[in-house]
């Protein structure tokens, strides 16, 4: 059985004051759902977060994490340094590391091997880009994306990798994903990971989407068969919001 997962990416967003305020209206709210519930803060309020919501079913996760294990890395953080304030999940390859810093499929390889290695569950992301999408391209850039960072791998690894969908094409530039584009890829991905691990693993990894996920439309796109979730941006800022989007499961 698959598992419903919200995942909450607040980015570069609230400092330590502010992360405080949004964790306790995210605790006064009502899950009526089974989905389970992630938050990513930033770095410097992780361990905050992890002690305040400990207690709760709310996971702490990181938004990145370096490959190697220490050195001179500047600015960087390792996995044991994560498992070391009680951080078990990573997002990693997210549309906007791909993007600002330059991550390839290559370097994200080497940060999957890394997580796993400390016992680091991976929500791994990837999607299409516009010109991607306008020239027929979306599924060879989607399928090489999880090929050349996730294939090679042992199957049993996929037990502690989430997969994230991000449409990056329809992020920002006015350009909608349905939900219907959203279940298409979905599927596709499924098909991807059944015909190079069977089907095994592929029914029983979660995969999640990133595509400007709302109270408003959640239900709806997660009522797909192959949508087990989303990875929310800005509506995980509000902690309303944020419980109606876990909700809607």
């Amino acid at each position: 059985m698959r598992k419903n997962i919200v995942a909450g990416n607040w980015k570069m967003n609230n400092d330590l004051a502010q992360t405080q305020t949004l964790i306790t209206a995210l605790k006064a709210q009502e899950q009526t759902s089974n989905a389970e519930v992630m938050v990513a803060p930033t770095f410097t309020n992780l361990y905050s977060a992890y002690e305040t919501l400990k207690e709760t079913n709310i996971e702490v996760v990181a938004q990145n994490m370096h490959f190697a294990e220490n050195g001179a890395y500047t600015g960087e953080i390792s996995a044991s340094m994560l498992k070391s304030i009680g951080i078990n999940t990573v997002i990693l390859g997210h549309s906007e590391r791909r993007e600002y810093f330059n991550e390839t499929d290559e370097l994200l390889a080497k940060k999957v091997d890394a997580a796993l290695a400390k016992g680091i569950r991976v929500i791994f992301c990837f999607g299409e880009e516009l010109a991607d999408r306008k020239s027929g391209n979306e599924e060879t850039v989607v399928g090489n994306q999880i090929k050349n960072a996730l294939f090679h791998l042992p199957a049993a690894s996929f037990q502690n990798i989430v997969l994230a969908y991000e449409p990056v094409w329809a992020i920002g530039t006015g350009e909608t994903a349905s939900p219907d584009q959203a279940q298409d890829m979905h599927a596709y991905i499924r098909k991807t990971l059944a015909d190079k691990y069977g089907n095994d693993v592929a029914e029983t990894i979660s995969i999640l989407y990133g595509g400007s996920v709302k109270p408003a439309n959640a239900e709806e796109i997660f009522s797909k068969p192959d949508v087990d979730g989303g990875l929310i941006g800005g509506a995980s800022l509000k902690a309303e919001d944020f419980f109606a989007i876990v909700n809607a499961f």
